[in-house]
């Protein structure tokens, strides 16, 4: 700790224990916190559980920004990862899915943007995978005023979870069983052409390249042999995807957990078993194991409270997880989903007439050979968790003060078993003189061998002392904390990253009127150069706020519940940096002592170029928003408009020159600024045995890139400062060359000539020459909308509910090998190149002539630059989930000795609505990985 944070964590002390003195002796008894009466759902869970990481000011009187949802609404969601179960459900909170694949779901999260800081119980951790149901809420925080008590981690936003913790009164048991079926996606946007379609496509692109069909292509027999399929070993037409995916894949979801206590213990126990199968298909002659891609997950959780005396609490909170991952041989699913998009339906069977796996000079791996013949790969999982708390009242000093310690242990491993074996492939080359086929081998097979490894291995330990102060004298309300802690990670071999200091909250309301709030910080992480690594920065934040509700000209409007006018500022960051990356390091070579290649490491010179002013990154963050309940709070609202400056980003200058010889550093030089709305609108109502609800919310978000030293460019148009933060940069398209009469009369192509059906391209500076002078931003620049809505109604013991997600002003780059031709070889083709330019099409064509990337008049160097011609709409709508249940009526429960029962089904992903550009894909997975799955689920619940 900074020998400056010392004295004033001491100061803070002095000052709260003193207003508390002073205070007690003007009142004699405190005022009690004559919080409204709501019979909201929403409302009471917002005041019953803590909104905020390390402070919990009630909503109404704080003027932090956060939203919130309770566990109980997404805990039968049919996911193993809990993210992948918030899509859709919190302003300002945005979740994409590139993949299905169970433990490698490739998804991320961004709040306004940003990447979030994840903590469970109020600590810092890494940890996507628990039980749902020992989800009590999750809370976004948004602004300043919740997150500069982060200090040099807090611009990205954060996602506080709380799990559940047991409560007075009697033991209650829960199990609850699900059972579903997944069914792929479909995860490409055109469809793989056969073999016969795709060797006419492959012809005509080798005569557009200029080269010669006989010595290159496919010959007549060959066209005919794919055309009648009499001959599918010699001329294949294989389905791939067919012949290693399935249809389908199970899944299943067991949980027990019990909760309950008295006045001195209170405890909640789960327990939860996950099963979920891959879409790869597997062999009755792997009897002994499985290739599939899929997962078994254990989890417990055990919370327990103590009230050691009528002063003291404790807490002890543990968690253990077990994942066991299995995979094919061939170790990454990713290697067969690559060779499904690069192999065509014509290059060699599955099997040979002999039985063998077929194969070529070309294609050595054959992809069932990959997926069941390659033996099998374990990546197993372990994590213990624990935290710990103890917590004194000081009200023998002044009600009101507490003092707090905890500390936490995390501890997690991954290790990798891996049982793999090579396969042969054959190819046939002719008939022997006794007519039987002769082949060419290209591989070996060999024995199982057997590997074991570790993966990864990460520790991480937690320490904090707090001590808080919450009282109210007569219309004077109080909330303050003041805490220390330190985080300390040890990832692999890597050397300890420590973040320490100390950080603050005060709140103050007048009659619960007006409101003011102050966060800060002052820590910081050993990654810098002084201070032993150690780097302090100073975060302050404060907020302001206005319950219009409670003033006299509004007290007659019955009809106006809450209204609340508030307004935040201040200082946040983001540690960004790697070790030593502020010291020169020099390497040699022992057989070199001159020459010119320092960059590669051969001879005497600098491995790098050292940055000696590294630091941390800076976000000014400024929000102001409205929120409200109307109408008996049967209405709920909340508006708010933000933009967050971020300065000193760690990026590589972007007028850097080769002729240095080295790699730049990074330098915290970089400017963005993000700004935009979030807004969220509820309604419920209840009409005896009959309730419902619906809720909306939606997330403007926009960007602009403000500095990035960007190298002097010869026209204003290329610059990408100015513009959104990662916006698209190449050629503007205008269509398609129909003629070489066209072609003459157009600017010509610098390094290339074009031909008719290649893509021209605007001449910006109109110098009569298409070159990099005529590239610049494209596309929509309009801020992106996402979209949030859930609907539900319950009557007697049938509830349903369903949530919609979506995204407006999307735009999508297509590109790679699940959409263009060949590839620069031999690569497959797609139903989309159907519709490529030829002289008979050119009128109707949405596709260049085809290419093969070789020969003299190929069209890759042009056709496939960087340019608006491959800009899609990305915008959807997707019903991520749906669920309809009934509760059997108490008194047949109770006959059998259940408290109640639940059955439920549900539904993930069932349907999407999308522009015509996917062609019916999935529009979050559409480049041919692993599909994401549509389920369909069946769950019990039991009460005891």
């Amino acid at each position: 700790m900074s020998i400056f944070t010392k004295p004033f964590m001491v100061l803070l002390c002095c000052i709260f224990i003193f207003v508390g003195n002073v205070a007690a002796q003007e009142v004699t008894a405190a005022k009690p916190n004559n919080q409204p009466k709501t019979d909201s759902l929403i409302a009471d869970s917002l005041r019953k559980l803590k909104q905020l990481i390390y402070f919990s000011t009630p909503k109404n009187l704080s003027t932090a920004s956060s939203a919130m949802v309770l566990g109980k609404e997404f805990n039968t969601t049919p996911v193993v990862a809990y993210p992948l179960a918030l899509a859709g459900r919190l302003p300002g909170l945005t979740v994409s899915q590139t993949s299905g694949e169970p433990l490698n779901e490739g998804f991320s999260y961004r709040l306004r943007g940003q990447s979030p800081l994840v903590f469970i119980d109020g600590i810092p951790r890494s940890v996507t995978e628990i039980s749902m149901e020992e989800i009590e809420s999750v809370t976004v925080l948004k602004d300043a005023v919740a997150l500069a008590m982060l200090g040099v981690r807090g611009s990205g936003g954060a996602i506080s979870i709380v799990t559940k913790k047991g409560s007075p009164g009697k033991q209650q048991i829960s199990f609850t069983g699900q059972w579903g079926i997944q069914k792929p996606l479909q995860n490409l946007i055109s469809n793989p052409l056969d073999a016969y379609s795709y060797a006419q496509l492959y012809n005509e692109a080798i005569v557009n390249d200029g080269l010669s069909v006989a010595n290159n292509g496919f010959s007549q027999a060959a066209l005919n042999g794919f055309q009648s399929g009499n001959n599918p070993y010699l001329y294949p037409n294989v389905d791939w995807r067919d012949q290693v995916l399935k249809n389908s894949a199970a899944m299943a979801r067991y949980n027990l957990n019990t909760s309950g206590g008295n006045n001195y213990v209170k405890y909640f126990i789960n327990l939860e078993h996950i099963k979920q199968d891959g879409f790869l298909k597997t062999s009755d002659l792997n009897s002994n194991y499985s290739t599939n891609a899929g997962v078994k997950g254990y989890f417990i959780r055990s919370n327990v409270d103590v009230n050691l005396t009528d002063k003291l609490t404790a807490g002890i909170y543990i968690q253990g997880r077990i994942l066991n991952k299995n995979n094919p041989g061939n170790a990454a699913v990713d290697n067969i989903f690559s060779s499904l998009l690069a192999t065509p339906n014509s290059a060699y069977p599955v099997y040979n007439a002999n039985g063998t796996y077929g194969g070529s000079s070309q294609f050595t791996n054959n992809i069932l050979g990959q997926s069941i013949g390659s033996g099998y790969s374990l990546s197993n999982t372990r994590t213990v968790l624990t935290d710990v708390y103890l917590k004194y009242a000081l009200d023998d000093i002044t009600n009101g003060l507490w003092i707090k310690a905890r500390a936490s242990f995390f501890s997690n491993l991954n290790e990798n078993i891996v049982r793999t074996k090579s396969f042969a492939v054959f190819e046939p080359i002719g008939i022997s003189g006794t007519g039987e086929s002769t082949y060419r081998q290209f591989g070996t097979n060999s024995e199982q061998g057997n590997i074991n490894s570790i993966n990864f291995q990460n520790r991480s330990d937690f320490q904090e002392l707090s001590i808080g102060y919450n009282r109210t004298f007569e219309k004077h309300g109080f909330d303050a904390v003041v805490l220390a802690n330190r985080d300390n990670l040890v990832n692999g071999t890597n050397l300890p990253y420590t973040i320490q200091g100390i950080s603050g909250h005060v709140a103050y309301n007048y009659d619960e009127k007006y409101l003011a709030e102050i966060s800060f910080a002052q820590n910081g992480a050993n990654r810098y150069p002084n201070n032993g690594g150690f780097r302090y920065g100073f975060f302050p934040a404060a907020g302001l706020g206005w319950n219009v509700n409670k003033e006299a000209f509004l007290k007659d409007l019955s009809w106006v519940n809450n209204l609340k006018l508030y307004t935040s500022y201040g200082k946040s960051g983001k540690n960004n940096t790697a070790y030593y990356t502020y010291m020169q390091v020099y390497n040699a070579s022992p057989t070199s002592y001159f020459g010119s290649s320092a960059a590669a490491g051969t001879t005497a010179g600098e491995s790098y170029l050292a940055n000696p002013n590294i630091t941390w990154e800076k976000a000014k963050l400024f929000n102001v928003g409205l929120d409200g309940t109307l109408l008996k709070n049967q209405l709920s609202f909340n508006v708010e408009y933000y933009s967050n400056s971020y300065s000193d980003l760690s990026i590589v200058r972007g007028n850097n020159s080769g002729l240095l010889g080295i790699s730049y550093p990074e330098e915290n030089i970089g400017r963005q600024k993000y700004y935009g709305w979030d807004a969220q609108i509820n309604w419920s109502q209840k009409f005896r045995e009959f309730s419902y609800f619906i809720n909306a919310n939606a997330s403007l978000q926009n960007s602009k890139l403000i500095y990035s030293a960007e190298a002097n460019q010869r026209y204003a148009w290329m610059y990408r400062t100015g513009h959104q933060v990662g916006q698209n940069y190449g050629y503007i398209a205008e269509g398609l060359f129909q003629n070489q009469q066209e072609i003459a009369g157009y600017p010509t192509i610098e390094g290339y000539t074009p031909q008719p059906g290649d893509i021209k391209y605007r001449d910006l500076n109109g110098d009569g020459v298409i070159n990099q002078f005529d590239q610049t931003t494209f596309g929509s620049e309009h801020a992106t909308v996402f979209l949030g809505s859930r609907i539900g109604f319950s009557f007697k013991g049938i509830d349903f509910s369903a949530l919609f997600q979506g995204v407006i002003n999307q735009q999508i780059y297509l590109s790679g090998n699940s959409y263009r031709e060949f590839q620069g070889g031999t690569a497959q083709a797609y139903e989309t190149q159907l519709s490529r330019w030829t002289p008979a099409t050119a009128a109707t064509a949405t596709y260049p002539r085809l290419t093969t990337s070789s020969g003299p008049k190929n069209g890759a160097p042009n056709n496939f630059v960087s340019s608006s011609y491959w800009l899609r709409n990305g915008n959807y709508v997707r019903l991520k989930t749906i669920e309809m249940g009934y509760t059997l009526p108490p008194a047949i429960s109770k006959k059998v000795g259940l408290k109640s029962t639940r059955i439920f089904l549900n539904g993930l992903n069932l349907y999407t609505w999308s522009s015509d550009t996917f062609n019916g894909a999935d529009p979050e997975n559409y480049s041919g990985g692993y599909p994401i799955g549509k389920v369909f689920n069946l769950g019990v619940n039991i009460q005891l």
